[in-house]
């Protein structure tokens, strides 16, 4: 009988453990299965970690929609979902959002409402939501609002979409009374900043760094699960240990890095390779970083997008021969960005006042403004938020996105500290104006709640930090970036392309042969991970998904049962 086909795994995170979970619970002695992970832990983007005593999430954090979610399903399965240890986010909807604008001004939610619900809307029109037949209400006008801005010329971004629906019901809005007692704002520059505030957000939510490198056309394909969005209590690491549980010994290895992977694209140009136990005829080897080789029938490759697209750079010779121009051209056209989470620990001086920390949302003068605060950083400028995470926790919670998470990752923990305490001290100050200085004293600890001052001085109310954690997806190598997305240039059909296996499969091949008849090995390089995925991209459930995708490639290929 010929060697059973041997499969290697490239990658012990998120699809790359449910594809070799669902291979060797499908077949268990058919395969000879391997995943090999460069890093010293499994998980990849899922990384469950402990800061200030709470169960927090470096990487992947929530279930995007529980109806129809098969993380969800899993967690419900292993007892997840319960925990006697606070963990992020457990009470995601406790506390309503103090939303502060540079100077310590509280806003009110007649300012904040209407650009908060276009910002909605206009998103809504972007991904299919909203319709002109569905639109009711402020919908109908923004409805509008965000055809106009869908002018349909040339490649749209949301980026530049969003600031035309913004443009457009500026348009519309005439006659609006000009702000007083909000110091150097004017009503135009504060519903930018709060537009701006929203766009940050969506920075995050799709690793794009700047919306208008974002496809405007790709956002209507992409799909949500429908349902709330939560969190995993026992942490997300809990569905990695599920899946690699039932692996034996010996499958998963750590500390190996792969630097080459050669492979046969064309018939004729395969020789077996001499082994101290003979000679083998598989026709990937894959050469890691300590020198040793490992040869395999398939090998899945489930790195990081960013991985890949340095990889098949011009500097770099990953795969021999290099991939075909299908495929490089997909890996490059399609974007991938960096978005870090960062953690802080109040300092025990504010044990009266932590559980008064707002949860904060924060709108900025622009970094080029001449009004802005000079001493607040750059690089925290377009953060949107700072909140504990959850209802009385001294741990606060921030998310960055862009070149601003790529700077974050270069501070020190005292710069970060600094940087930090500056903003919020600044914006937590009590302004109030110098005439009536003494009606300050009903002031909110944390925030003046009034918005009455013109020309204003402070108190100061400084907010200690005793410690930092934070994420560095955007230099760790072995993933470059945190999530893909669809940028201007690329589309749908290029998260397909990122899915194609080469060389393709020939039908005729069985379980004990695993050669496909002769001639090109099919099958060799397969490709999974969240950036092959079409409408699920970006997620843990799309990486899941497309590792079983490719197990059941690999499975109908040798007509395996289970499928």
């Amino acid at each position: 009988m010929a060697n059973k086909p041997r499969i290697v795994i490239i990658g012990a995170g998120m699809s790359g453990l449910t594809a070799a979970n669902k291979l060797y619970t499908s077949t268990r002695d058919v395969f000879e299965l391997f995943v090999v992970e460069g890093g010293t832990r499994i998980g990849g983007r899922i990384n469950t970690s402990e800061f200030g005593g709470d169960r927090i999430e470096m990487g992947a954090t929530w279930i995007h929609g529980i109806g129809g979610s098969p993380v969800y399903q899993i967690a419900q399965e292993i007892q997840a979902m319960e925990s006697d240890k606070p963990w992020e986010c457990m009470d995601s909807s406790a506390d309503e959002p103090k939303i502060i604008a540079e100077g310590g001004f509280e806003l009110n939610d007649s300012m904040v409402h209407p650009i908060s619900t276009l910002f909605k809307n206009l998103m809504d029109f972007a991904q299919g939501k909203l319709t002109e037949d569905g639109a009711g209400g402020e919908g109908v006008s923004h409805y509008d609002f965000a055809a106009k801005a869908n002018g349909g010329f040339g490649k749209q971004s949301v980026g530049g979409f969003l600031r035309q629906g913004l443009d457009a019901y500026w348009d519309s809005s005439k006659d609006c009374e000009e702000l007083r007692g909000y110091g150097k704002w004017s009503r135009r520059l504060l519903e930018e900043a709060i537009f701006a505030m929203h766009e940050n957000t969506q920075r995050t939510y799709t690793s794009a760094g700047d919306l208008k490198t974002l496809d405007f056309e790709a956002e209507s394909e992409y799909r949500m699960f429908p349902g709330e969005e939560i969190t995993i209590s026992k942490g997300y690491f809990s569905i990695i240990e599920h899946l690699a549980s039932v692996l034996p010994p010996g499958v998963i290895q750590l500390g190996r890095k792969v630097t080459k992977i050669e492979w046969q694209p064309e018939e004729g140009h395969h020789q077996p390779v001499e082994m101290a136990n003979g000679y083998d005829s598989s026709p990937v080897k894959i050469h890691f970083c300590d020198g040793s080789v490992m040869l395999a029938d398939h090998v899945i490759v489930t790195v990081s997008l960013g991985v890949l697209k340095a990889g098949t750079s011009k500097d770099s010779g990953m795969f021999i021969p290099p991939l075909p121009s299908f495929k490089t051209e997909a890996i490059s056209r399609l974007g991938y960005g960096v978005v870090n989470k960062l953690f802080l620990q109040l300092s025990n001086q504010n044990a009266n006042e932590k559980a008064k920390f707002p949860s904060l949302q924060m709108v900025f003068h622009p970094s080029g403004s001449e009004l802005r605060h000079k001493k607040i950083p750059w690089w925290i400028r377009r953060t949107t938020s700072l909140s504990p995470i959850y209802s009385n926790s001294s741990v606060l919670i921030s998310w960055f996105a862009g070149k601003e998470a790529l700077e974050l990752e270069t501070l020190s923990d005292e710069e970060i500290i600094k940087g930090v305490s500056t903003t919020v001290s600044s914006l937590l100050q009590q302004p109030h104006n110098k005439e009536v200085n003494n009606r300050s004293n009903n002031s909110h600890m944390f925030c003046n709640g009034n918005g009455k001052s013109v020309e204003s001085t402070s108190e100061s109310h400084e907010v200690r930090f005793v410690k930092v954690l934070q994420s560095k997806w955007g230099s760790d190598p072995l993933f470059l970036g945190s999530y893909s997305y669809v940028a201007v240039g690329s589309s749908g059909a290029d998260l397909d392309a990122m899915a194609e296996p080469l060389p393709k499969a020939v039908v005729g091949s069985s379980c004990e042969s695993g050669d496909g008849g002769g001639g090109v090995r099919p099958l060799q390089i397969l490709f999974a991970g969240e950036a092959t995925h079409r409408t699920h991209y970006s997620t843990t459930h799309g990486a899941y998904f497309s590792g079983l995708r490719e197990a059941n490639r690999l499975l109908q290929h040798y007509h395996c049962v289970g499928v």
